[in-house]
């Protein structure tokens, strides 16, 4: 009888680390290759790939093959594989470390250049000179308050001292669309908010994170902090972007950041101060048109940062200005969502085939509600969900929440319309 077989054990550094930077020393064995994970997945079948395929690989130590699959670049690290997950493999977790290990001249250039960016800027990630944020903003408002009278005392202050809080603001409003801002200056006029804009690191935006640069995020969310301390606010509210929150957030946590500041999402606030009556968005311009809304729930705000807190904020905000009656929820919905396709750093990548792939299950979803408009309180979301629509020839219009909010306050001027459909591009004008 001949010497027993010996299986040689292939040696993982890979599955090394992820032992080490999983919560609790991450039991990759605990695995049951029950399918969940990839099953609740957008990205599943991408690049033949999915996150039950991806964990296998890091448990037969495939590293070489996890290091050069463009899936990673695909997979948003939404985390709803973790949600699904019955023991709570951090699969995300492991994404974001297989990019760290891709040499950063090889990583997707789009996503790198917004990184370098900011970076170089010290603004925001699409490399506006911070002076050219500060023309656009005050050449916008004076045009709002001249064309609008019932705003001439509205201000946009840059680097107000003293501030109770500090807002950012996603790039590519003021390169793109800079009348977007405008319905947010508007609820903030209106609730007598006392708020600035920093004239540095005023881009919500951290795509130095998607890039798996943790040197560069850190960076950038230390000068927001040291930007919104220099200013003495008592809040740093994040716009309208989901990405840039959880940046922001999970920055100050991962790098231990010390701040005097809480931070909050302006959702927070909308529903704020609509409980306290600051802010009174009125349905009853919806009563006979019956227009129909559903919502996206951003995932780096609901289900990785805030919750279903955050998702019935939104809700609650929603139904008051389009009416309860003409809300209709996605299924599922709230932390369990699926993720639209456009986080992660997806739209600045060089896959928008699979990106649109992904963000098909999100349009079937959309369209299953037979909605007239999808908000999307958050940049990228919007991007995507505006973008699957005309791409899969969908029927529903994308728009942000502010722009609802201030079309059910009656003060949403024609020029702040780029967005809505035929059905409300007179609803609530003067002389209509």
């Amino acid at each position: 009888m001949g010497d027993p077989i010996k299986i040689a054990e292939k040696k993982s550094n890979f599955k090394e680390k992820a032992m080490e930077i999983l919560p609790e020393g991450g039991n990759l064995d605990l695995c049951f290759t029950c399918g969940t994970c990839t099953s609740g997945c957008p990205a599943s079948g991408l690049d033949d790939m999915d996150p039950r395929k991806f964990l296998r690989m890091v448990l037969l130590g495939m590293d070489e093959e996890i290091e050069k699959s463009d899936w990673i670049w695909m997979c948003t690290m939404c985390q709803r594989c973790v949600s699904a997950c019955p023991m709570k493999i951090d699969i995300p977790r492991m994404v974001y470390y297989a990019r760290t290990l891709v040499p950063r001249e090889e990583r997707p250039r789009g996503i790198v250049l917004s990184c370098d960016h900011h970076i170089r800027t010290k603004g925001g990630a699409m490399g506006v000179p911070n002076e050219d944020f500060i023309f656009v903003v005050e050449d916008v408002l004076e045009e709002t308050q001249e064309n609008q009278p019932k705003f001439k005392d509205m201000l946009a202050p840059i680097d107000k001292m003293g501030s109770e809080m500090v807002l950012n603001q996603n790039s590519r409003e003021p390169v793109t669309e800079p009348e977007e801002m405008v319905p947010l200056w508007k609820i903030l006029h209106t609730v007598g908010a006392d708020w600035t804009y920093p004239s540095e690191f005023w881009g919500g935006e951290n795509y130095c994170m998607f890039a798996a640069d943790n040197d560069a995020w850190r960076e950038i969310v230390q000068g927001q902090v040291d930007k919104v301390e220099s200013l003495g606010a008592k809040y740093f509210v994040n716009t309208e972007c989901g990405h840039s929150y959880y940046a922001i957030w999970e920055g100050i946590n991962k790098f231990k950041i010390p701040h005097k500041f809480e931070f909050k999402h302006i959702v927070e606030l909308y529903a704020d101060w609509i409980r306290e009556g600051k802010l009174t968005p009125n349905s009853d311009w919806n009563k006979e048109l019956g227009v129909k809304f559903t919502c996206q729930d951003p995932c780096q705000a609901t289900r990785k940062t805030m919750g279903d807190r955050f998702a019935q904020e939104l809700r609650f905000v929603i139904r008051e200005c389009v009416g309860k009656e003409n809300f209709v929820e996605m299924y599922p919905n709230s932390i369990n969502n699926y993720c639209c396709g456009g986080g992660g750093g997806t739209l600045q990548a060089p896959y928008t085939e699979q990106r649109l792939a992904y963000g098909k299950k999100k349009f079937d979803q959309i369209d299953e509600t037979g909605a007239d408009y999808c908000i999307t309180p958050c940049h990228n979301c919007h991007a995507q969900v505006h973008e699957i629509s005309e791409h899969f020839e969908g029927k529903y219009h994308t728009v942000h929440l502010w722009t609802i909010i201030c079309l059910a306050m009656g003060m949403l001027d024609e020029s702040e319309r780029i967005y809505l459909g035929p059905d409300l591009l007179k609803v609530g004008l003067e002389g209509e």
